[in-house]
């Protein structure tokens, strides 16, 4: 996802959206190391859109506190 698709998400959006993508990476991490992942680039692309998820979440939060 791009980050300004993020930026349009509600808080309770960007949690749902969280916690799909850390089970699939929880999921990806598992084949790999059991050598059943079929495509390798999925997994660094999942692991940058969770860190984008939370900078976002993070920025809401402290446009919120300011």
């Amino acid at each position: 996802m791009k980050t300004t698709e993020l930026r349009e998400l509600t808080g309770t959006e960007l949690q749902e959206k969280l916690l799909e993508f850390q089970k699939e990476l929880f999921n990806l991490r598992f084949q790999h190391k059991t050598a059943q992942l079929e495509n390798t680039q999925r997994l660094p692309f999942v692991r940058k859109t969770v860190a984008r998820i939370l900078t976002v979440m993070r920025e809401q939060n402290a446009g919120a506190r300011s």
